[in-house]
């Protein structure tokens, strides 16, 4: 972009965008960048499963913290046994073996047994899941009462998400967020002139883009401006910081999403 564009007033650029840049890259923005770039949102919500949820029973992330209705209060103990919890988290009776109600209380680090923290080592949350899943894959409880494998597909599901959530930083990042009582307003419009300038330049490489070379060049920008932002967010939490937490999730999401297009146009 030329200094000439960057001394006009963002509106005409905004307004030049919504002409010369195709929906099929915009779709894709998340939803705060949409409203302020194209003047709507659209957050997009995953579709509900099967069993009924209570999306409010939890300081998760979002809609996707699963918590079944039955489970909203802690249980003191086993459902079968009634036999004491052995251990935390409590998803799986040592007793009897029987799975347990989604506890909303258990936060998705605690389902891992790992330090509530932005840097996490993904080894050990990929081998802690498929322990999980070899105890709770609704598969394995077939010959269960319906009660149990309902428990067991709320369970399963709820460790899916976690491992999810955990195992990438924005996610991991939000996710921290929310348990710290801060909230990302997806909704939010961009008022930093310098970003918003940089993402109007962004979009216009990425469809200027007519060769591989040029698109890796362009990832390769993308992925060390993602890797940036992670490392200032990873000292925010370290510092309690948590409105440069917020800054740096924000440019996160814009990055990631460059770098799925990308990826796409390749």
């Amino acid at each position: 972009m030329s200094k000439k564009n960057l001394c006009k007033p963002f509106y005409f650029l905004l307004r030049r965008s919504l002409t010369s840049f195709p929906q099929r890259f915009t779709s894709n923005f998340p939803p705060h960048i949409k409203l302020s770039l194209l003047h709507h949102a659209s957050p997009h919500h995953p579709p509900p499963r099967a069993h009924t949820f209570d999306f409010n029973c939890s300081p998760g992330f979002s809609s996707k913290s699963l918590c079944s209705k039955s489970a909203v209060e802690i249980q003191s103990g086993c459902w079968n046994c009634h036999a004491a919890p052995h251990s935390a988290p409590f998803l799986v009776c040592d007793s009897c073996r029987c799975i347990q109600p989604v506890d909303c209380s258990t936060d998705y680090f605690e389902i891992f047994g790992v330090e509530r923290k932005y840097d996490q080592e993904g080894e050990n949350l990929e081998f802690k899941y498929k322990e999980w899943q070899k105890k709770l894959h609704p598969d394995l409880v077939h010959s269960k009462s319906q009660k149990e494998r309902d428990f067991a597909a709320e369970q399963s599901a709820r460790v899916i998400d976690a491992y999810r959530t955990l195992s990438k930083p924005l996610s991991r990042g939000i996710y921290l967020l929310k348990l710290n009582g801060v909230e990302i307003d997806e909704e939010q419009t961009i008022s930093d002139p310098e970003l918003l300038a940089e993402i109007l330049e962004i979009r216009e490489a990425v469809e200027e883009a007519t060769n591989g070379d040029a698109l890796n060049g362009i990832l390769s920008q993308m992925q060390e401006k993602l890797q940036n932002c992670s490392n200032t967010l990873g000292h925010a939490f370290q510092n309690q910081n948590f409105e440069e937490a917020k800054l740096a999730i924000r440019r996160m999401t814009y990055y990631s999403r460059v770098i799925d297009e990308v990826i796409k146009k390749l």
